[in-house]
């Protein structure tokens, strides 16, 4: 096991493991106290269009993507116009990059290029969130920023955090000694906690041929050998739910926001079975699919209590 994964498997366990970080706890601990400060004392101009952070307080996948997803939907439902911005993580275009089908998933991210796709709503890049709103002025009436709790340069209206319900915040510990962005108390600010796992789960609604588009019914998963692929936060939900479908599961694991090459699916033969990946990273694929490879359509399916309170905090925009 590299080195980065051992931090990482002791993240969510004991973090004696991780003992020889902890001195530069106290620094990290300091650089978030003090930007945190900034921010409350002086924040940020407040954007033409109110802007809701759907992010985290720890590294790592906790179903953002796919709650971002019904959120989109729900405001649209409840008569919003609604819009996205992110960093664009692992993306190199020219900045604000506003994403359409032409976008290569090199300039803009794998997050913003499936949004962009799925939803068929504005998404805005850059690493300068605050200038990916202004991108969005008169395309939009309400902003949702996928990720960016932390970037205090960009205003904001509410907060919504996410949170692993079977992870939850590890071992407590900041980084690098633990997952923590930002210290627990941090969500006592937040305008809603959600807990994917109890508030809401993420569950699948579609096996997609990854170079048709043809759908085909989950059974198709029940007693088949399948090579699950995965570049993404946390590919244990992603294994445990091909698992629950009946599949036996080959896990291929790849770091967060992998760049994908046709190499990476170069399989032994002797394991031969349908290639099944994440629709995230179906699209950085796409250009190479194979017949036999599929990907999993997912969708977040709010707990009744949690679906209440995602409407009334949406509902209490519209005074903007």
């Amino acid at each position: 096991m590299g080195l980065a994964r051992q931090i990482e498997k002791n993240w969510y366990g004991r973090v004696l493991g991780n003992a020889w970080l902890l001195p530069l706890v106290p620094l990290v601990w300091l650089v978030v106290t003090l930007k945190r400060r900034r921010f409350l004392r002086n924040p940020p101009a407040a954007s033409a269009i109110p802007v809701v952070v759907v992010g985290n307080i720890t590294v790592g996948g906790t179903g953002k993507t796919p709650l971002i997803t019904y959120l989109v939907a729900r405001a649209r439902a409840l008569g919003f116009n609604p819009a996205i911005v992110s960093r664009g993580y692992g993306g190199n275009g020219q900045y604000p990059l506003l994403v359409n089908d032409e976008t290569p998933v090199s300039a803009c991210g794998d997050e913003p290029k499936l949004l962009a796709s799925r939803l068929n709503c504005p998404v805005a890049v850059d690493p300068q969130r605050a200038r990916a709103v202004a991108e969005l002025a008169g395309k939009a009436d309400l902003i949702f920023s996928d990720d960016g709790l932390q970037h205090y340069a960009m205003a904001r209206q509410r907060e919504i955090v996410v949170v692993d319900a079977s992870r939850g915040f590890g071992n407590g510990w900041l980084l690098p000694a633990g997952p923590l962005r930002e210290p627990v108390s941090r969500i006592d600010s937040v305008d809603l906690v959600l807990a994917n796992g109890r508030d809401f789960r993420v569950s699948a609604t579609a096996l997609v041929n990854a170079k048709t588009g043809e759908v085909c019914d989950l059974a198709t998963l029940n007693n088949t050998t399948v090579h699950a692929v995965s570049g993404i936060g946390n590919p244990q939900r992603f294994y445990d739910t091909l698992t629950e479908l009946g599949a036996r599961v080959v896990a291929h694991a790849f770091p967060d926001h992998h760049a994908f090459a046709e190499q990476d699916f170069d399989f032994p033969q002797a394991s031969a079975g349908m290639v099944v990946m994440t629709e995230k990273d179906w699209v950085k694929c796409r250009s190479f699919a194979q017949p036999d490879w599929w990907y999993l359509a997912v969708d977040a399916q709010p707990a009744a209590q949690a679906a209440a309170r995602i409407d009334e905090l949406l509902l209490s925009l519209k005074r903007f």
